[in-house]
């Protein structure tokens, strides 16, 4: 087996193993071992940005770095192929980084049968790895699904009051959502006579114009369910709002990701006619996401609520740079995706910790943060102002780039979307900065009179997504230069607007 082979297959197998152990050892030390896995997993997934050799995209399809391809059920189709390139490198490590901080944060708060709760977290890992590395459309419609059961029973068994009702809502939208992809995967297959997503994205002629009208049409709906794309959202703030925090982290941070790659690498990579066609409808609805969901964050009263709603914003400009069909406006969905992962999931980690010492989210019974927890309060602000789009840090540029690629396009609609995505980005600033107003200033409220500053584990698990925040807000071609080429690729033949 060549290095390629270990890592890939490893970082699949590693955190499934980790699962199995952590449930026959059960306790604390459970959690420990999961939180190993965590650990052995990121540092199998860091070293695939070395030795990626000259690897040069063949028309539309991009080289892929490391690649491996087993036979596992020719009949079906199905063969172990996993690769992985400069759109869904990014995405590995931070799923891979989100987990270790999850696993780690459990091994310090010691929630009832924490054990059960990382193992479903490295569960949810394999599948969400396995769909960003799997390069056989048969393979990536089994690893998509493999996370809508064990997410539906972290909400379940570690959410709060209205946590039942919460998972069935995220499961039964999730389940519609797999139907619709099952249908578009079979017929690209039946249709194809392959299952190879590289061979797909090279010769997307394979299918018709008609065919590739009506399977993307599936696809977007599918993956508009799971990123989600208003309006198909109405799952997300009751998951957010019961989950636990380590699974509103998972959620907004990386799972999510899943419905937005998908449109990207088998959307626009395997339908691009499709694509093109339904591009004004989904930019249409990019910045319908992006001004209702900043006027519903204005009207939230509870925190984890709003930080869910957020994300229906966030991820309406990264679909609007997705419906641009250019360079600019990929790139900028790549990179927003990895920002909000960073931010989104840092809030949440916030969210938890002041729900913990106040035992409430609501608005009206928080205030005065910097003045008794002044580091939880900065570090609160910090990840506001990133979210918010402030330049410098990595907010800014998905935002930025997505508006600019709206502009790049010709024709009155886009310059009007434009327009609007940017009047969208001034809402969010508003409703996080009236967040900060009721959270950080004023007088304290009675709830956290008392309450402890942040802890020491708590630090350590939100630096890193601190640090790359503002890393990658000042050095955005970290994730932009690895992702060029193989977007180069994307953008050209029949799919260029």
């Amino acid at each position: 087996m060549n290095t390629s082979a270990l890592l890939l297959a490893g970082s699949l197998a590693v955190p499934l193993l980790g699962a199995i152990a952590a449930l026959l050892v059960r306790g604390r030390a459970g959690t420990v071992v999961a939180s190993t896995a965590a650990v052995l997993t990121l540092l199998l997934t860091v070293p695939l940005i070395l030795d990626r050799g000259i690897a040069r995209p063949v028309g539309r399809s991009s080289a892929l770095w490391h690649e491996v391809d087993w036979a596992w059920v020719p009949d079906l189709h199905l063969n172990l192929h996993l690769g992985v390139d400069g759109i869904s490198y990014p995405l590995v490590v931070l799923t891979a980084l989100l987990t270790v901080l999850c696993c780690g944060y459990l091994v310090w708060q010691r929630p009832e049968r924490a054990h059960q709760l990382a193992a479903l977290l490295l569960v949810i890992e394999v599948g969400i790895l396995g769909t960003f590395l799997a390069q056989n459309l048969v393979l990536f419609f089994l690893a998509f699904e493999v996370v809508l059961l064990p997410m539906a029973a972290v909400i379940a068994g570690w959410g709060g009051p209205a946590r039942r009702a919460a998972a069935l809502k995220f499961a039964l939208y999730t389940l519609a959502g797999s139907v619709l992809l099952l249908i578009g995967v079979v017929a690209v297959v039946t249709q194809t006579g392959t299952a190879d997503i590289g061979v797909l994205t090279a010769d997307s002629g394979r299918l018709s114009h008609d065919a590739q009208l009506w399977i993307f049409g599936l696809f977007a709906v599918a993956f508009a369910i799971k990123s989600p794309l208003w309006p198909l959202h109405t799952w997300l703030p009751d998951a957010h709002t019961e989950a636990p925090t380590v699974g509103s982290v998972i959620l907004a941070g990386v799972l999510l990701k899943m419905g937005t790659y998908g449109l990207i690498r088998v959307g626009v990579g395997i339908t691009p006619e499709g694509a093109a066609a339904f591009a004004p409808a989904l930019g249409v609805l990019a910045v319908a996401a992006i001004i209702i969901g900043s006027l519903v964050c204005l009207s939230q009263v509870e925190v984890k609520r709003l930080i869910a709603y957020s994300s229906v914003g966030h991820m309406g400009f990264v679909l609007l740079g997705i419906a641009t069909l250019n360079e600019i406006g990929l790139q900028a969905a790549l990179i927003g995706n990895i920002a909000h992962g960073l931010l989104t999931g840092l809030l949440f980690f916030l969210a938890g910790a002041i729900k913990d010492r106040a035992h409430t989210g609501l608005l009206a019974d928080l205030g005065g943060l910097r003045e008794r927890q002044p580091w939880l309060a900065g570090v609160l602000g910090f990840a506001a102002l990133g979210s918010l789009g402030l330049p410098g840090l990595a907010g800014f540029w998905g935002e930025a780039f997505a508006v600019v690629a709206a502009v790049r396009r010709d024709g009155t609609l886009w310059t009007v979307l434009a327009v609007l995505a940017a009047i969208g980005g001034a809402l969010t600033a508003a409703y996080l900065l009236r967040l900060l107003r009721r959270v950080s200033h004023g007088p304290q409220a009675a709830t956290l009179v008392g309450a402890p500053e942040a802890r020491l584990p708590e630090l350590v698990a939100w630096s890193p997504l601190v640090a790359l925040a503002l890393l990658l807000g000042v050095l955005p071609m970290l994730v932009l230069g690895l992702s060029a080429g193989a977007v180069a690729a994307l953008t050209t033949g029949p799919m260029t607007p």
